[in-house]
């Protein structure tokens, strides 16, 4: 029948009565061996059936029903394992105890007798198993692998190579001198790198340690049952020790894997409660944090509104009072500052409306203003839109900055009035590409007047100097580009808007 050398497999066979004969009988058995190993007959047993059928079971269940559900819980395993190193690569000790599991597995299944390239593939298997398990061990107990240890897979390599050749004799000298002494040196070095690795304190090592001395006990006793130096039955329990340990050190790191993935889960679980917990604390900060927001501003704006009621509206009323206060009769400048005085009124009030920064609102009111106000001078109104969507709208434009512009433009139809002598004011606003490429908004005031020397009036202090020279700064408190140009067929202001406005202003 067909058996391998190295399994303790028990043979029956029925002896037909025929061939049976009265008072003494002789059976002859002829053993044929292959492979590296030496076969060996051990015990045999005649008598009835029902006395030794027993016995069969019993020696098939240990020694072969048992060893397949060890290697179906190998294979088993050694799957999950090479999944978890598949996802897991930087923990190269889950792929080399799942190499060493399937390994073995495969090499369980194959059938004797065999091709010498059959039996030196499986004799390097069985080598080959042995550098794997010591590679895992240095790895598991996070040393650096030397360099040296790579040798250590050498003689699997040619095991195989001397199956290769075909030569039964060859395969048989090579297995026997590098097949045990490899596998004892390979768990000598184990036990050496643990013993270290344990006296250091190395949890790793103390759990390793007592699993891998069971291995490292039946591996001794299949070398000293190989090299014929222990007495009687031939018993093989290497196998059985390897594939338990392995199978006790599967379980025990496929169970350090779900622990560790409970511990991520713990963690998540910890880390989206304290999430959730500063995501209140962040939503109570930033809501006082916006009711002082909302307080500044309110305070800002209050401070605003009463710096432009003072710097407009309350200088005019200054006047008006000084102006009834004197003796002659100044009934009509007392009206003309009154007026001036409710149209700076007005631009306040209407400074404060919500525009969303589309400034064209506010220049529609400003526009209704001035067209009374050139009227009643005998001049004429162009207001020219060059673009159809008129000005760029502004994010940041705050009524502090409409103001600014709304007064410059002021201050621009004031001068015409007082001192160019026009009949026609015209009124441009358009789009135009800025330095940057940007949009930017444009608004020119001109008209036909006489003109002046605009360089005889920038710095003097003249009328016409100083309100240059106010022009110019609120000009720059909004960050507009204000330019004056003036020729004897009439004078042009023309204030070129920032890409945006800028969110602080001073001054008013």
């Amino acid at each position: 029948m067909s058996r391998r050398p190295d399994r303790n497999t028990s043979a029956i066979a029925t002896i037909p009565e025929s061939l049976l004969h009265e008072g003494r009988n002789e059976l002859i058995i002829h053993l044929v061996t292959w492979g590296p190993v030496g076969g060996y007959l051990d015990s045999v047993y005649a008598g009835p059936d029902k006395v030794l059928r027993p016995v069969h079971d019993q020696r098939s269940i240990m020694f072969e029903t048992l060893p397949l559900i060890l290697v179906a819980g190998q294979a088993t395993l050694g799957a999950i394992l090479g999944l978890i190193w598949i996802n897991r690569r930087n923990d190269r000790s889950y792929g080399l105890l799942a190499l060493a599991m399937l390994i073995g597995f495969f090499q369980y299944f194959v059938s004797m007798p065999a091709s010498p390239q059959t039996l030196g593939l499986v004799g390097a298997a069985v080598v080959t198993q042995a550098p794997l398990v010591l590679h895992f061990i240095v790895r598991f107990i996070d040393m650096p692998p030397p360099r040296w240890l790579h040798l250590t897979f050498v003689p699997g390599i040619i095991i195989a190579f001397a199956g290769l050749t075909g030569q039964h004799d060859l395969l048989h000298a090579i297995f026997l001198p590098l097949g045990p002494p490899t596998i004892a040196l390979c768990a000598a070095v184990a036990c050496v790198l643990l013993g270290n690795a344990a006296l250091r304190g190395n949890r790793k090592a103390l759990i390793m340690a007592p699993v891998f001395s069971v291995m490292l006990g039946c591996a001794l006793n299949d070398i000293l049952t190989v090299s014929r130096l222990l007495p009687g039955e031939r018993i093989f329990i290497g196998w059985f020790g390897y594939s338990i340990v392995l199978i006790v050190i599967g379980v025990w790191l496929t169970w350090r894997f779900v622990q560790a993935l409970n511990d991520a889960d713990s963690f998540a679980d910890r880390l989206v409660k304290q999430v959730s917990e500063a995501e209140v604390k962040l939503r109570a900060s930033f809501s006082r944090e916006e009711e002082r927001a909302r307080a500044a501003a309110l305070a800002s704006e209050r401070t605003r509104l009463m710096r432009d009621l003072h710097d407009g509206l309350g200088g005019q009323l200054v006047s008006i009072v000084a102006l009834a206060e004197q003796p002659r009769d100044t009934t009509n400048t007392i009206g003309d500052a009154a007026r001036a005085a409710l149209r700076d009124l007005r631009l306040v009030i209407n400074a404060m409306e919500e525009i969303d920064g589309d400034l064209m609102l506010a220049l529609g009111s400003w526009r209704e203003r001035i067209s009374g106000q050139l009227r009643a001078h005998d001049m004429q109104l162009v207001w020219s839109v060059q673009s159809s969507h008129g000005l760029p709208v502004y994010p940041g434009l705050r009524p502090r900055h409409v103001i600014q512009v709304i007064r410059l433009l002021d201050e621009a139809v004031t001068n015409a009035i007082k001192h160019s002598g026009a009949s026609i004011v015209t009124i441009m606003i358009e789009t135009i590409p800025g330095p940057d490429g940007d949009a930017r908004g444009q608004i020119s005031v001109r008209d036909n007047g006489c003109g002046f020397a605009v360089d005889a009036v920038n710095g003097a202090g003249t009328v016409q100097g100083r309100g240059l020279l106010n022009m110019k700064k609120r000009a720059a408190l909004c960050d507009v580009t204000l330019s004056v140009t003036s020729a004897p067929l009439g004078t042009t202001v023309s204030l070129l808007l920032p890409a945006d406005f800028p969110e602080a202003t001073q001054g008013g």
